[in-house]
């Protein structure tokens, strides 16, 4: 078995504002029944197994881009939002932080009973994941957020947090079945996390004689021991930095939202009028939904969809937010009555964006982009945790 990828995170403290919350909810859970139309269940957990996508789902969705809390706001908006949708989707979200984490058992089972699984390997499974993560890497991370994710096949994904007083930083592991083959031999594909000293691992491969004759254990670090995990470290600092940011593939995206033919042409694509700035947001959601692995390398980009809670890198645009919301909703009704013309379009609109990328290749102008999100602000809706912005002018 191998965990599929690990991210280390500073902690973060406050909550996440009912106003963002419940857009949250809405926005992940459009993001997944998009992901599960087009590409099936499956596929939507081996996203959530990948920490950088995970982070990058998080950014997009108006959370702040490297905290800890993106973990606990993201697992908890899926939960809420994909509830009533279960049963057509084929995807159940069990657990989550504190004590509802000690509810996932009785979730699985209610879940195994109603979709003819077994609850019983289902239940032991999850405890195995909390187990090798908050036991046999001693790592000092303890485990205070466990969400299981399960198809009505029985396929599942784990995604878990602990936290590490000491070093003030949680760790967070992906795992997913797919890659399973071993809880006891190897089980993670990634672990990600800034170097904590030596560590004991009695999972690792190479701990088998430890197992048999329980005389001898492993002393190696995750890098070492996990050499094939995806691993996200993430700085303590809250500024997003032009050096967190893959600036062609910002500058595509800009480009898009603001070169008039090529915002004329992604408005084809797309079947519907749109002002620049939801453009913008439109094509981030899209490249979440559509984009290959290798695009997530800088989640941090995706915070330029819907900014974050605390104004990294500018307060959330409440009207864009709505407004991307309300084209992605409306897509994914119509196409159940058969009508795909927008929800087409929008995975057009990805590869159009590609397209921009690769044929013109745009270098984003990191600070020039940071200043006109801020000018634009309050014509937008732009809001924090701290509150409304000022009137500001723009200066574009």
């Amino acid at each position: 078995m191998k965990r599929s990828g690990v991210a280390d995170l500073p902690l973060h403290g406050g909550r996440v504002p009912q106003w963002l919350a419940v857009r949250m909810t809405q926005l992940g859970t459009a993001i997944a029944e998009a992901i599960v139309r087009d590409y099936g269940a499956s596929m939507f957990l081996s996203r959530l197994s990948d920490p950088f996508w995970f982070q990058a789902l998080g950014s997009v969705m108006g959370m702040d881009w490297h905290s800890s809390g993106i973990t606990t706001s993201v697992m908890g908006a899926l939960k809420r939002g994909l509830a009533p949708r279960a049963g057509e989707l084929g995807l159940y979200i069990c657990g989550g932080r504190g004590r509802f984490s000690r509810n996932t058992p009785q979730e699985l089972r209610t879940i195994a009973d109603r979709r003819g699984l077994d609850g019983d390997a289902l239940v032991r499974i999850s405890r195995l994941t909390a187990r090798v993560d908050n036991n046999a890497i001693a790592d000092g991370f303890q485990i205070y957020l466990h969400s299981f994710i399960v198809t009505a096949d029985g396929e599942w994904a784990v995604v878990q947090q602990g936290l590490n007083d000491a070093s003030g930083m949680a760790r967070r592991y992906h795992w997913h079945s797919a890659s399973v083959r071993d809880f006891v031999a190897a089980p993670h594909s990634a672990i990600v996390g800034t170097h904590q000293g030596t560590i004991m691992n009695l999972v690792d491969a190479q701990a088998k004689p430890a197992q048999d004759a329980l005389l001898e254990i492993t002393r190696n670090h995750p890098d070492a021991t996990l050499k094939d995990a995806r691993h996200l470290k993430l700085p303590a600092r809250h500024e997003v930095r032009a050096t967190d940011i893959d600036l062609k593939r910002l500058g595509a995206v800009l480009a898009l939202a603001y070169e008039r033919e090529l915002h004329d042409f992604a408005e084809l694509l797309l079947v519907q009028k749109l002002g620049p700035r939801t453009l913008q947001s439109l094509a981030l959601i899209a490249e979440v939904v559509h984009g290959a692995p290798s695009r997530f390398a800088d989640p941090a980009r995706f915070s330029f969809a819907h900014g974050g809670k605390d104004r990294h890198p500018f307060p959330v645009p409440l009207k864009t937010y709505d407004e991307s919301l309300n084209y992605l909703r409306t897509s994914l009704d119509r196409a159940k009555l058969g009508d795909r013309d927008k929800l087409d379009g929008f995975r057009r609109l990805n590869q159009f964006v590609a397209a921009i990328e690769n044929q013109l290749e745009p270098q984003a102008d990191f600070d020039a982009a940071i200043r006109h999100e801020e000018a634009i602000s309050p014509s937008h809706g732009g809001r924090s945790v701290f509150g409304r912005r000022p009137k500001q002018l723009s200066l574009f």
